[in-house]
Order: structure tokens, then C-alpha cells, then sequence
């Protein structure tokens, strides 16, 4: 028998999602929040196919039907095979959840263009060839939802991470733009942005920054990578079937301190 949710999620029951880097802490809460509404999941990674594996098995225990799907989401080519595979699989592709991405940390200073290159080409141009990939076939059948991960670092970045937050600021706003090409085909496109979210290793990973956040943010704590799916899971749901070219802020209430 399927495993209860620990709390209720929005019924997506029979709607295919894909959920792009799904074998990390954030795209695992996303993809079981998914996979808690009924949806059928296509669980994308590029280089841990035993780490998705076991994250299937995982999803097949909650009652979900899977699909693992290994691509260099920087290839056109590559995205567009994952996107024929999976509606070949379940019939049909309803979701795009842009979540793969890399977050290293290096001042601006001595950057080089392959270290600028190296993030932005995954964060930016991937989310690009993915989005193109998923409204090619979306236009066919009716239309659908494509979310991306931003953060907050969109607008407000953080020390030694400049191609990170301008990374992430170009996702925010092709997700505008694209919401605004698309939305004639009925595929709304909109983004999401995390708050500092704690995979279960942040009070040894970066304890600094987890205090600063604990003692500033309204709600007292970090977020968790299943908070950020029961966003994802909202947009892609009949609720936000008026929702387009927004950018969903998930953060504790942080983006509302003041910096005076």
C-alpha cells in the first residue's frame, strides 16, 4: 500500500512531471512532493545513476510510477531526448521543473571566464535548452507548467558569488520572458526562490551563514527542499492556472528585514 504524506499535497494524480538534477537534497524534496500529489515523475540526473536508483525505489514505495533519464541538460540535443523518452513512457509531459543547477564559491577577483562559464552555462543556458526542449512538445498537446528554481541571490547576492546570483537573475527573468512567448500555447512559466534551505547539513557546512539566517529571518529557521516542492507543486497545479511570469519567493519571510 502507498505511503501516507506527512501532510496533505495538492492531488496531481495522472499529471507527468519532470524534475531536472532530482538526485540532489532539493530536487529529492521536490520530486516527492510530487511524488505525494499522485504525479508521475521523470527523475533527471547527469552523472549519479545509482544515487536515482535508490531515490526510485524511494518514490515507488510512496506509490509513484518513475523514470530515470540521464542528460547534459547543456546539450539541445541531449534535452530533447529526455522530453521524447519520458512521453513516450507516460503519454504525456504536463511539468518541467528547471532544478538543476551548481552553486560553487569563489571571489570575483581572479574568476576566470570558465569558472563564469562553467555556472552559468548549467544554471542559465540549461534551464534555456530544457524550457525549449518541454514547449516544443507542450505546444502539441494543449500546454502546460515549467517552473524554474531561482533563489534569492537573484536579487540580493552573496559575497563570492557573482556568476551564481547573475545566474540565477537570468533564470528569474527568462522565466518572465518566456511566460510571455509561451503563454498564447497555454504554458505558463514561472520561478522559484529559496531562501537559505538546509539539507540536513548546514550546522556543519556553513554554520556561520545558518546563525546570521536563524537570528534575521521572521519564522526563525532555514526552509527544508520539501517546502520549495509544495511551491513547485502549487504552480503546477490547477490552483495557479492563472499564474504566469511570477517569481514565487519561498523564504521564511527574510526578503521583508530591513537592512537599515
Amino acid at each position: 500500500m502507498p505511503k501516507q504524506a506527512p501532510f496533505p499535497a495538492i492531488p496531481l494524480n495522472g499529471l507527468t512531471v519532470l524534475i531536472t538534477g532530482a538526485t540532489g537534497g532539493l530536487g529529492k524534496g521536490i520530486a516527492m512532493r510530487f511524488a505525494y500529489a499522485g504525479a508521475n515523475i521523470v527523475l533527471h540526473h547527469r552523472s549519479s545513476p545509482q544515487i536515482a536508483t535508490d531515490f526510485a525505489e524511494t518514490l515507488h514505495e510512496i506509490g509513484a510510477k518513475t523514470l530515470i533519464v540521464s542528460a547534459d541538460i547543456r546539450s539541445e540535443i541531449q534535452c530533447a531526448e529526455i522530453v521524447d523518452t519520458a512521453i513516450e513512457e507516460f503519454g504525456s509531459l504536463d511539468a518541467l521543473v528547471n532544478n538543476a543547477g551548481v552553486q560553487p564559491v569563489a571571489p570575483l577577483e581572479g574568476m576566470t571566464v570558465a569558472d563564469w562559464e562553467a555556472v552559468v552555462n548549467v544554471n542559465l543556458s540549461g534551464t534555456f535548452a530544457m524550457t525549449q526542449a518541454v514547449a516544443a512538445r507542450m505546444k502539441a498537446t494543449g500546454g502546460g507548467s515549467i517552473t524554474h528554481i531561482a533563489s534569492v541571490e537573484a536579487s540580493l547576492p552573496a559575497p563570492n558569488h557573482a556568476h551564481y546570483a547573475s545566474s540565477k537573475a537570468g533564470v528569474k527573468m527568462h522565466a518572465r520572458a518566456a511566460a510571455l512567448e509561451l503563454g498564447p500555447a497555454n504554458i505558463r512559466v514561472n520561478s522559484v526562490s529559496p531562501g537559505l534551505i538546509d539539507r540536513g547539513d548546514l550546522a556543519q557546512t556553513w554554520p556561520q551563514g545558518r546563525d546570521s539566517w536563524l537570528a534575521a529571518a521572521p519564522l526563525g529557521r532555514t526552509g527544508t527542499p520539501d517546502e520549495i516542492g509544495d511551491a513547485c507543486v502549487f504552480l503546477a497545479s490547477p490552483l495557479a492556472r492563472w499564474i504566469t511570469g511570477h517569481d514565487l519567493v519561498v523564504d521564511g519571510g527574510m526578503s521583508a528585514v530591513p537592512a537599515w
